[in-house]
């Protein structure tokens, strides 16, 4: 394919998002939204955009999308990135996809479950003439934390996450410690990522328009984590138990992950990490969750 053929096409594809040529689109296929799906169909250009800028895509590298829906990003993606590998879920929406993607040789489409699907092979058999891959997706919001979660757990050699998803989670991803959105989900995205909020997306853009507004964000996949960790696992069991009842004070939620016999025991460790006792675990720093991992680690608790 030709350089002008393939802007021809991607020039072609961008009439996928707007109302009308989405509306031709369902109208054309007798398309029916899932509800339990979290079918939502992006119809702004400017919006799709921002997300493909935000990921840096160029003829070297690759792009990972999930949830493709009739192919508005997919299009745009494609006149980004050297190789475009789509996993949809839906089986009605294949041969839509396939029909919108017809011109353009670099984009595969794929039928399957994200969360069930072995990435790290499909990694492989589809990216391996690529730089670079990044995962670009407008994502379902009822499976946004575990598709995500699967991504950062699974090590897979991503060099950046740019999504779509409910505007209160991307926020809580990105939140600092001291405020209400800073959580065990802050904690996570941010010991593999560093996270930037894009842009906010309206609830007016979409066919059909969901109840929320939405954000898109950035999540840049980091070297290596920003505080020494010598057992991930055991990091997050204190992590997430230090969020258990967010009222509770940090010695309180830990009593509960080593057992009530240790209480005196933990108030003076966390006092031997500098760390009051009577904090709430949403003021503390990916650091101080750090410090107290590797104290239950030293005395031998592993919750």
């Amino acid at each position: 394919m030709s350089g002008q053929e393939t802007n021809g096409s991607a020039m072609k594809a961008l009439e996928v998002a707007t109302p009308k040529r989405t509306k031709e689109i369902i109208a054309k296929y007798g398309f029916s939204f899932k509800k339990s799906l979290g079918q939502n169909f992006l119809i702004d250009q400017n919006i799709l955009h921002k997300i493909v800028a935000a990921a840096g895509l160029d003829k070297t590298k690759g792009a990972l999308e999930i949830g493709p829906g009739i192919g508005a990003l997919t299009q745009h993606l494609a006149a980004e990135a050297a190789k475009v590998t789509a996993v949809e879920i839906d089986p009605r929406l294949i041969p839509i996809l396939r029909d919108v993607l017809a011109q353009e040789s670099h984009v595969e489409v794929v039928h399957g479950d994200v969360l069930k699907l072995d990435l790290k092979q499909l990694f492989e058999e589809k990216f391996a003439d690529v730089s670079k891959v990044s995962v670009v997706a407008n994502l379902p919001y009822y499976v946004t934390t575990p598709i995500l979660m699967k991504l950062l757990e699974e090590k897979l050699p991503l060099e950046n996450i740019v999504v779509m998803i409910q505007k209160e989670v991307a926020e809580r991803m990105a939140a600092k410690p001291g405020g209400k959105e800073y959580g065990s989900l802050s904690v996570a995205v941010q010991f593999y990522c560093e996270p930037q909020i894009v842009c906010l997306v309206p609830h007016t853009v979409f066919i059909p328009q969901p109840n929320v507004d939405s954000a898109v964000i950035k999540l840049a996949l980091r070297d290596k984590p920003p505080v020494d960790v010598p057992d991930e696992a055991h990091f997050f069991r204190v992590v997430q138990a230090s969020f258990a009842q967010r009222r509770k004070t940090l010695s309180n939620n830990l009593t509960a992950l080593v057992g009530k016999e240790r209480r005196e025991e933990l108030t003076q460790l966390l006092i031997g990490c500098d760390i009051d006792p009577v904090r709430r675990g949403e003021t503390l720093s990916l650091e101080e969750f750090a410090r107290i991992s590797r104290a239950f680690l030293e005395a031998g608790w592993r919750g």
